[in-house]
């Protein structure tokens, strides 16, 4: 099953964290990508949040739609691999965390979005918890192989 934890070894809470921030992003993402699909309807009050973001996305037509669709789906599979110890999990999570950090930190630096640099610090010291040794090491016992049976 999907979400079945591997019982290899203690899941370290701040992967827990993050797989639920992952569900988090999985959610935003496609509660803005069907909201796109239906202008005007009820979900339109969530860009309240940021209605610049909604003014881009909409630009984008039918390809904001497929790209937030694509975040929601890179989001809820970051989620279960980290959730499941799976090392494909962890890179992925990793590759969509750099990726945020690119993209505020040029966001920033252009003036497009200054407020995208707060993220900045946020996603390096994500991908610095990542590089963290008991973090690899969890990832690196949990590789799918199913623990060996029991003695007697």
């Amino acid at each position: 099953f999907l979400w079945s934890a591997i019982p290899h070894m203690k899941r370290p809470a701040g992967v827990t964290a993050l797989t639920f921030f992952f569900l988090a992003g999985c959610a935003a993402s496609g509660i803005s990508s069907l909201s796109l699909l239906n202008p005007g309807g009820f979900l339109e009050l969530m860009w309240r949040l940021n209605p610049r973001a909604r003014v881009v996305f909409a630009g984008m037509g039918g390809w904001g739609v497929l790209l937030l669709a694509a975040v929601c789906a890179a989001c809820g599979l970051a989620a279960a691999g980290l959730w499941r110890g799976r090392r494909w999990g962890y890179g992925l999570a990793a590759g969509l965390i750099a990726a945020n950090l690119i993209g505020d930190a040029v966001n920033g630096a252009l003036g497009t979005e200054p407020r995208a640099l707060a993220g900045v610090p946020v996603a390096a010291a994500l991908l610095f918890y990542l590089s963290s040794r008991r973090v690899r090491e969890f990832f690196r016992e949990n590789r799918g192989v199913p623990p060996p049976p029991p003695d007697g």
